[in-house]
């Protein structure tokens, strides 16, 4: 019984094997899966820049317009550089700038500028620190609600105040990239269909376009024939006396497009016979 369950099994493997092998398209069409973009990166949220590298040498936000700094010695006043202190107060520096360029007036910390230029810095901020820890879940979802809100807000003002909106995002070097209206899962069997279905009409195109070359070498040639043929025709019937069908106006015609085409063609030559010499 053992014997004969393994060659059922044999038997069953061969053949889906063979059947799916079978199956496999002629076709040379590779597919290859998208790489997924984490919803923290810049590509997703619309940031054009990254968080900026400050020098080091610049003050602490509290201490901007400290007099006793002024007079005090260097080694003092280096204590109250961002070099010498956490990375958090480059950051609370880095926000005061974002809101700086959008706000109304000097104590504005609550208008939609203002909140927009705060969000994108500390995204910004959170964004530098998932490319080095990226594994961080918690601040992977705090980015990722911080984009939200942020997008939510963009949304409003695009709807009630288009000019603020264009206004925010020339000033805090963003693009709005909404969500898309209609969500589809990327599969491989949708994708080999469309690359497919491609792959068909580049086909049908060429050999459209190698039938029509052919048809345009002939065309000379035709129109030769017709104009004698034409020619034949109304001389036929001058002769035999019955009325004339091809007039001298249709022959006429049928001439100048002969002779335009063969100018046409004379040139075509000339001009690739000058880029053979050159």
């Amino acid at each position: 019984m053992n014997t004969l369950a393994k060659l059922r099994t044999v038997t069953t493997t061969v053949n889906y094997v063979i059947r799916s092998y079978a199956l496999k398209s002629d076709l040379k069409i590779k597919w290859v899966r998208p790489e997924k973009i984490p919803c923290y990166k810049p590509e997703k949220s619309g940031d054009l820049q990254i968080l900026p590298k400050f020098t080091g040498t610049e003050l602490m936000k509290d201490y901007r317009e400290s007099k006793e700094l002024e007079t005090a010695t260097e080694h003092v006043r280096n204590l109250f550089t961002l070099e010498h202190n956490r990375r958090r107060e480059m950051v609370e520096n880095f926000k005061d700038d974002m809101v700086r360029r959008v706000y109304r007036h000097e104590l504005d910390y609550g208008s939609i500028e203002a909140k927009l230029g705060l969000m994108t810095a500390r995204i910004r901020s959170l964004q530098e620190y998932m490319e080095k820890f990226p594994r961080q879940s918690k601040v992977k979802v705090q980015v990722k609600e911080l984009i939200d809100k942020r997008k939510r807000y963009l949304r409003y003002l695009r709807r009630w105040d288009y000019r603020r909106f264009e206004y925010i995002l020339e000033k805090l070097d963003l693009v709005y990239k909404p969500y898309p209206t209609h969500f589809h899962w990327i599969t491989r069997k949708d994708s080999l269909r469309k690359l497919t279905n491609i792959h068909c009409d580049q086909i049908k195109e060429a050999r459209l376009e190698e039938y029509r070359k052919e048809l345009e070498s002939q065309q000379l040639d035709f129109l030769e024939k017709k104009l004698k043929n034409l020619e034949f025709i109304r001389q036929e019937q001058t002769e035999c006396r019955v009325p004339i069908t091809v007039t001298s106006e249709h022959v006429k015609a049928v001439r100048n497009q002969y002779e335009q085409l063969k100018q046409k063609r004379a040139a075509i030559a000339e001009s690739l016979k000058e880029r053979e010499d050159s």
